[in-house]
């Protein structure tokens, strides 16, 4: 008898052990599947790299039919031959008409901008990848590190829930207290939601739409998914909506998960691939781009900070040393925070010094997703202000009487 007490007091720390155990893994299953995490990172990463493409389109308007058209000098045949070869996705290729490519181009940026207002943002995040895959994958040629980031963040995107804060769709709930899903499945989403699926088909039978096998099944899949969302608002089955609500809260943390590591691979393969460049070694990489017309849009303020070679020596071997220790230093988030700000400050100063405006957009925005989100809603809450100031001034500046023309056109 007294063995049996002995071996029960000694495995009691065990079953202790293992019963905290379950208990944290319970607690990290229901934080997971629960909530979608990090809703304002997600809001960050879909308003900067919907304006920074936006921005771009609007900024290359004027040069699109040599960049992405019909006047490009890497021509149809040749892009369908590489896309034939990568089989990468483009609906550019689908036909070599100049309305084609209108269509797409401009359709482009208005799902950039809607999705940087947030409006319907599961369909907008949908149409904005394909326009960024369209129009990159068309000319990959031109393409440069930020327009490879947003690349990958358009693809990313489509998997989050990022309207859930920060957004139209957002703001159209509070309304409506609570009454529409938290993905806006209201009467508009199903017009669109048909539109989608009517021009897929249309394009597929008719043949104008060359699909490979794996395109075809993402493209419909999202259509159906949507269509599950539909029924279960519909059907107003609670499991159906909990059951849907757990599978899209999944793939959005992961989702989530997944730009986070992209963002420390980025910065870890940047700064270790420039530890092996002899001119990073030595310190004067930032001396080159400084000295070529292509990177220096301010070329006094780059003859200035060229002049001082300390500092050139300085920044070089600081871009080094943030790269390389940014993924370690998530592990103390007041480092962490730190480097978040060196890193933003540094990318705006590459905006200005070498001229290259959205890829530091991209990056920032990039680097955002790593602040903490009392930072970013004390950043929402003064912008929010901001904007309610000017509304209010602008209210006065109208005279007394616009509150009444204001109803009046309400009603």
């Amino acid at each position: 008898m007294s063995v049996e007490k002995d071996i029960a007091r000694t495995s009691s720390p065990f079953k202790g052990m293992g019963t905290r155990l379950d208990a944290a893994i319970a607690r990290g299953l229901n934080r997971i599947t629960s909530a979608a995490l990090a809703p304002y990172q997600a809001a960050v990463v879909r308003i900067g790299f919907a304006l920074t493409f936006a921005l771009y389109l609007i900024r290359e308007w004027p040069y699109r039919l040599d960049l992405y058209g019909t006047t490009n000098p890497w021509g149809f045949d040749l892009a369908q031959r590489l896309i034939d070869s990568n089989h990468a996705f483009t609906v550019l290729l689908w036909s070599n008409h100049r309305l084609w490519f209108e269509v797409v181009y401009h359709g482009t940026i208005a799902a950039s901008l809607l999705l940087f207002l947030g409006w319907h943002t599961r369909t907008m995040s949908m149409l904005f990848m394909v326009g960024v895959l369209s129009l990159m994958n068309r000319s990959m040629l031109l393409g440069d590190g930020g327009d490879t980031l947003i690349h990958l963040m358009a693809s990313y995107l489509v998997l989050t829930r990022c309207g859930q804060v920060w957004s139209l769709d957002a703001r159209r709930r509070e309304r409506t207290q609570g009454q529409l899903s938290r993905d806006g499945c209201d009467r508009v989403s199903v017009v669109l939601w048909s539109l989608c699926g009517a021009g897929l088909a249309l394009a597929q039978v008719t043949g104008f739409a060359a699909l490979p096998w794996g395109w075809v099944l993402i493209l419909w899949g999202w259509w159906l998914i949507q269509a599950l969302w539909f029924w279960a608002g519909r059907r107003r089955s609670p499991e159906a909506g909990a059951l849907l609500d757990v599978v899209a809260n999944l793939v959005h943390n992961a989702a989530m998960l997944v730009i986070a590591a992209q963002v420390c691979l980025l910065y870890a393969t940047a700064g270790w691939y420039k530890i092996q460049g002899a001119r990073w070694q030595d310190g004067s990489a930032l001396h080159f781009p400084l000295n070529l017309a292509y990177f220096s849009p301010w070329t006094t303020l780059s003859q200035v900070l060229d002049s001082r070679s300390i500092m050139v020596t300085l920044i070089s071997y600081g871009t080094v040393i943030a790269q390389v220790a940014f993924p370690f230093t998530l592990l103390n988030r007041r480092v962490k925070n730190v480097l978040i700000v060196i890193l933003i400050s540094e990318h705006a100063t590459i905006a200005v010094i070498c001229g290259l405006p959205f890829f530091s957009l991209a990056m920032i925005a990039s680097d955002m997703v790593f602040l903490p989100t009392s930072v970013l809603r004390w950043g929402g809450s003064r912008m929010a202000a901001a904007r309610d100031r000017i509304t209010a001034r602008l209210r006065r500046s109208r005279g007394p009487g616009s509150r009444d023309e204001d109803r009046r056109v309400t009603i």
